[in-house]
């Protein structure tokens, strides 16, 4: 059949001279021309492309096609059955062979697998959400002159009614805010997780509702929307619960307006109920001054409205509105996309600038890696029996067989060695999915039932087969017969600069990997065993609420009296959650255009001594003394002010004059990857609603009566409110959990690579014993001992370990000393964790190499010899 302009060639036929060999092509084109057409017109064309591309893969099924005379050879049916029994044959006979490749890559597959989950599981966070393209978080870049003082998410609370009033781009808008409270039904008491919203919550965010609409969810100050588990609690059923009553803080009865399904896994942050933004402004009265902010603003555009046009508008939007707003002190606005808010959260210099994504990327690279690391074991062992097979492709040559026969034949045999494999892996991802999850705190599970999870996987088998397979194939098929049969054959140089480039790349990556897995174990203990100017250990916090907070004096005197409890103070917020913000302080000498800013905490008595911080000039708040406009400050705040004597000097915060009465020894009251800031302490009086957490200092040997204590103390004078504490060393730990994961992981990615790539460097040590078989022959007879000769065959390979270690070290500083940047207070890389790194590779790598070597100069020199 002649092809032209006017026929042009189908899919089909494409495919068919691609794949095929010329002679073979060519015989058979015209017969095979003439069948498609038959099966075009009965099929249609792109089924009958399809059907014949499958047909050519399977190199024809017996019956469709006979090749012309001389080609019968090249029967795709039997010719792939032959490729198939005979690596089999060669996989069963070279059992040990066999299991070390199959094992070494089964590794790297489960690694990869594990990490692909997890991976995808971290981009389907949030991503659920209809319309997920336009829905903005607003950021904030807080000002002190030129100075970047503050970037996050805190913004004014009454922004997102504002922002639907003036900018027309924006069609919903709400603030949010999150807190766990008390709710009540009857003698049923819960203290939940959840938020404070604006009305437009559910017509910004795609939240299943099970009863109710979005558009009456949070209409009313009273209104209320909990989730599945929270009215089944309650009341029994969701249905049962729409329009019923719950009692909120012993505060309010808020109406229930709808019921929402449990979140799954797939949201960055759980909640069980969400109530109307103005009850939270109602409790919250600073949340009225456009100076103060603190709650997050969501934003939904309009279906055609450019977010690059509202950029400009939102950035002095608060100039408007703020009466302290000034050049020197100001806050700018921008635009986030929500998508992005979970894996993008960190700031630098007031902008985005990672977070989460870092860890995304870093174990992405590290299942790549891991996985190149594995093919490279494959191909190192593949190489180092090519001698064995060197016989059989000589054999098949003679006898006609082509290149691109043998190409295929071997690449099919990776594939199936990939194929087990694979399923090897599979078994050990479900086996390890349960203590993945508990490590990650993840609830991944093996999506079987999706079919884009199989095509995935199919392609991960054709890829990691074809690259496992690909040096091999060219190597084995390479051979030329007369060499082969006259046994001369040798390796060419650049074959074994390939095959050791290979040996010193996987160990290479393996060092980084020792590296990185000795610098975040030092980072992560020093972070938990840091001093952190205060003692962490036997110190709770108790949410403060009700009558204790209140009439806290009563509570702290009875609590006083509980066996086991050695000082009580409160605070206003967790003392790793310090971060209340504010400017307009003045002193004596204050420069007229400094306007620096300072965090701000308000404590009760005995704060100093509960804490067990360290006073070092001064004196803590007394209730012997009136310090209701006195202040304590931390040694950063001193270094801000500037006095050289600061005790009973003057300090005017938020327009009440008052004395510094001491300073506090620098404190860390929040996470290590930030600075400590200039801190000012003031004394809070129990005025207006409830506030705070009550720190509770324990005795370490009497801890659990003085648990009981409290808790039966607690109910007595607050019986509306549960008891619910946290242990300061808990809450931690919490701040550094990625970090704790990443230490963990980075020791099992260690061992794996270190162990993959002995399997490489095994591979090759059996490779040279074989080429060196009669060399190692001939000087056992003239007299080489066991150990010369073992140290003949390893001095090379230990040249290549030496090289790795060499080539890693300056990448793996690089890496981890921009890991270590992300934190304020870190260790030093020193060089013995180099040294100690190298020392392990080395050791393992004499370890790998001295058993083959041994095992080769124990081999009787009468074998190698008896052809000569």
């Amino acid at each position: 059949m002649k092809i032209s302009k006017t026929n042009p060639p189908s899919l089909f036929l494409k495919f068919f001279r691609w794949f095929c060999h010329p002679k073979f092509r060519d015989s058979i084109e015209g017969d095979l021309m003439e069948f498609y057409e038959e099966r075009k017109v009965k099929d249609g064309k792109l089924k009958a492309d399809l059907k014949f591309i499958i047909d050519v893969i399977l190199l024809f099924r017996p019956g469709i096609i006979k090749p012309a005379e001389g080609y019968q050879h090249l029967n795709t049916y039997g010719m792939y059955k032959s490729y198939f029994k005979i690596g089999w044959r060669n996989l069963v006979k070279n059992k040990a062979f066999s299991f070390i490749n199959i094992s070494g890559l089964a590794l790297g597959l489960t690694c990869s697998v594990l990490i692909a989950l997890w991976v995808q599981d971290e981009y389907r966070v949030n991503a659920f959400h209809q319309d997920l393209d336009r829905i903005y978080t607003i950021t904030s870049t807080e000002y002190s002159g030129h100075e970047i003082t503050y970037g996050g998410y805190d913004t004014p609370g009454l922004l997102g009614e504002e922002l639907k009033r003036v900018m027309p781009e924006v069609e919903y808008a709400c603030n949010y805010t999150n807190e766990w409270r008390t709710f009540n039904v009857e003698d049923k008491m819960m203290k939940l997780p959840g938020n404070f919203a604006g009305a437009d919550f559910f017509k910004i965010f795609s939240y299943p509702l099970l009863v109710g609409s979005k558009e009456a969810a949070l209409k009313t100050p009273e209104s209320i929307a909990i989730s599945r588990k929270m009215a089944t609690a309650f009341f029994g059923s969701p249905e049962l619960a729409i329009d019923k009553s719950v009692r909120f803080e012993n505060y309010k009865d808020l109406k229930i307006t709808a019921v929402f399904e449990d979140l799954g896994d797939n949201v960055s942050e759980k909640f069980e109920y969400v109530i109307n933004w103005d009850l939270f402004v109602e409790r919250n009265e600073w949340v009225k001054d456009w100076g103060n902010s603190g709650p997050i603003t969501f934003i939904k555009l309009r279906e055609h409205a450019n977010p690059e046009e509202l950029k400009p508008k939102l950035q002095h939007l608060i100039k408007e509105y703020d009466k302290d707003y000034s050049d020197i002190h100001r806050l700018e606005l921008s635009l986030q996309p929500f998508g992005e808010k979970y894996l993008y959260s960190n700031f630098k210099e007031g902008k985005v600038a990672g977070g989460r994504i870092e860890y995304v990327q870093l174990f992405s690279l590290v299942a790549i890696f891991t996985l190149l690391i594995a093919c490279v074991n494959f191909m190192n062992l593949s190489t180092a029996r090519s001698l064995k097979r060197a016989k059989e492709i000589g054999v098949r040559k003679v006898n006609g067989a082509i290149k691109t026969a043998l190409i295929s034949q071997f690449m099919l045999e990776a594939i199936m060695l990939t194929c087990i494999a694979v399923v090897l892996a599979l078994v050990a991802v479900v086996a390890l999915l349960p203590q993945f999850n508990l490590l990650t705190s993840k609830n991944i599970q093996l999506p079987l039932t999706d079919g884009t999870f199989w095509l995935g996987m199919i392609a991960l088998t054709l890829v990691t087969g074809i690259i496992s397979g690909s040096y091999p194939a060219l190597l084995l098929s390479s051979f030329k017969p007369i060499v082969v049969m006259k046994q001369n054959l040798k390796t060419s140089s650049a074959a074994l600069f390939f095959r050791k480039g290979l040996v010193v790349f996987q160990f290479a990556l393996s060092m980084i990997f020792i590296v990185g897995m000795i610098v975040i174990s030092s980072q992560v203990s020093f972070i938990q065993n840091k001093n952190l100017g205060y003692q962490k250990n036997n110190l709770i916090y108790l949410p403060l609420s009700g009558t204790i907070s209140s009439n806290f004096n009563t509570f702290k005197q009875e609590a006083l009296k509980v066996s086991g409890i050695l000082q009580i103070s409160q605070i206003s917020q967790r003392p790793l959650q310090i971060e209340n913000t504010t400017g307009g302080v003045v002193w004596e000498g204050k420069a007229p255009d400094a306007e620096p800013i300072f965090v701000q905490a308000a404590v009760g008595y005995d704060f100093v001594k509960t804490m067990q911080a360290t006073v070092i000039a001064g004196r803590d708040f007394s209730e012997d003394m009136a310090d209701s406009a006195n202040y304590l400050i931390n040694e950063q705040a001193l270094r801000v002010i500037g006095y050289n004597d600061p005790i009973g000097m003057p300090l005017t915060f938020w327009s009440t004059k008052g004395t510094i009465i001491g300073v506090v020894k620098d404190f860390h009251f929040n996470s290590l990857h930030v600075p400590i800031e200039p801190l000012i302490i003031r004394l809070k009086t129990n005025r207006g609603n409830a506030w705070g957490v009550a720190l509770i200092r324990i005795d370490p040997e009497k801890m659990s009566p003085a648990l009981v204590g409290l808790e039966e103390l607690h109910k007595k004078l607050n019986p509306e409110f549960l008891f619910n504490y946290q242990f300061a060393n808990e809450e931690y730990a919490s701040l550094y959990q990625s970090e704790q994961v990443v230490k963990q992981l980075s020791g099992y990615f260690a061992f794996l690579a270190i162990f993959i790539s002995s399997l490489g460097l095994l591979g090759l040590v059996i490779f040279t014993a074989e080429q060196r078989t009669k060399e190692v022959g001939i000087r056992k007879v003239l007299g080489a001992t066991v150990s010369q000769i073992a140290t003949l065959l390893s001095k090379d390979f230990m040249k290549l370990v030496l090289a790795s270690i060499l080539l890693s070290m300056p990448v793996a500083y690089y890496v981890m000393d921009n890991w270590l940047k992300g934190f304020e207070y870190r260790i030093t890389i020193q060089w013995w964790i180099f040294v100690l790194a190298a020392c392990g590779a080395v050791i393992i790598a004499l370890l790998t190499i001295s058993f083959q070597a041994i095992k080769a100069a124990l081999e009787n020199p009468v074998k190698s010899l008896r052809s000569e």
